[in-house]
């Protein structure tokens, strides 16, 4: 059966690059038609849970001239983690990584990009859910019925978010085609991929590579999508922090799970390299253990904002001198 490549956004630093996808059969039905309405968007997203992946397939990335070969793990993911002699380190910004599989002897090609970012100072790293866009996580029956029943155009984003993340994402430079660098890490799975992507680009946010949870096969793991255990959040955002070791983070998150404890650890672990945390209040009172965390990060020496409103992100950003 003719396999597919699903290629997400890799980054590179001075001394290695990283790619990485999943290998599906042609046949699962993981393509998300974005435009449906109420219940044929509900089977369209039903669909991107039922995908089959392709364990062990051979991979191959073009890379400087030759075709380096790695095989899918269980799951049909793959990643390349590549190591850059000084002749392969220029450029900055969003750059193209071609990778290939063959089958009945025929080249199967797919495209991604990867980013270098732009030498500076500042990086961020957002959650999704709740963070900017509105799920209802902590409404388990709500949020289901919002994946199921609202298509892309009808999902909703929190009021100012946008202005203060564009405001985040060039702060501190001079020239406009130069972003900070972004990331998305969330407890949502690789099958939301290509929603979340065409979310961001609906409503302007920073194109950021985004590095998500395992992918799920069944419907029945549709059932506890963006649950269980956020420990994978902790470890992805961790690897940021050590591959890109000299930037000023800030991180981005909601009260909804456990988005303000995780910070809290990573601020512990890196003393130097958090700057400042944004917390979204997603219900009608500041949650105690939050508070608490947020007083423990404050005394770590972070700027930390617990807010409601996302002007309220914004005034302090200015305050801090985030942006201006």
């Amino acid at each position: 059966m003719k396999p597919i490549l699903k290629l997400y956004r890799g980054y590179a630093n001075e001394e290695e690059l990283i790619v990485f996808g999943h290998v599906a059969r042609t046949s699962s039905p993981g393509n998300y038609e974005f435009e449906k309405k109420r219940f044929k968007n509900a089977k369209s997203v039903l669909q991107v849970f039922r995908i089959k992946t392709i364990p062990n397939a051979d991979v191959y990335l073009e890379h400087n001239g030759i075709k380096i070969h790695t095989k899918a793990l269980d799951d049909g993911y793959f990643k390349f983690c590549i190591p850059l002699k000084e002749k392969e380190r220029a450029g900055h910004g969003w750059m193209d990584y071609q990778v290939s599989t063959f089958h009945e002897g025929k080249e199967i090609i797919e495209k991604g990009s990867f980013i270098r970012p732009h030498e500076g100072n500042l990086g961020f790293i957002s959650d999704i859910d709740d963070t900017f866009l509105v799920s209802h996580t902590r409404n388990v029956f709500k949020k289901i019925y919002i994946l199921l029943f609202r298509n892309v155009n009808d999902r909703k984003i929190f009021q100012d978010v946008v202005p203060h993340y564009q405001a985040l994402s060039t702060a501190g430079r001079n020239k406009k085609d130069e972003q900070n660098a972004f990331f998305y890490v969330s407890s949502s799975e690789w099958n939301l991929y290509r929603f979340i992507v065409k979310f961001t680009e609906k409503h302007d946010l920073p194109r950021a590579v985004m590095l998500l949870k395992d992918i799920k096969t069944s419907l029945m793991d549709f059932l506890v999508t963006g649950r269980g255990n956020h420990g994978h959040k902790f470890d992805k955002i961790k690897h940021i922090l050590e591959f890109y070791p000299h930037l000023q983070y800030t991180l981005l998150g909601d009260d909804s799970q456990h988005d303000p404890f995780l910070y809290e650890d990573v601020c512990k672990i890196f003393p130097l390299t958090v700057k400042a945390v944004y917390i979204r209040q997603t219900g009608s009172a500041k949650k105690e253990k939050a508070v608490r965390a947020v007083k423990n990060m404050e005394s770590m020496g972070v700027a930390v904002c617990y807010f409601k409103e996302s002007k309220e992100a914004i005034e302090h950003s200015k305050r801090i001198g985030l942006i201006s």
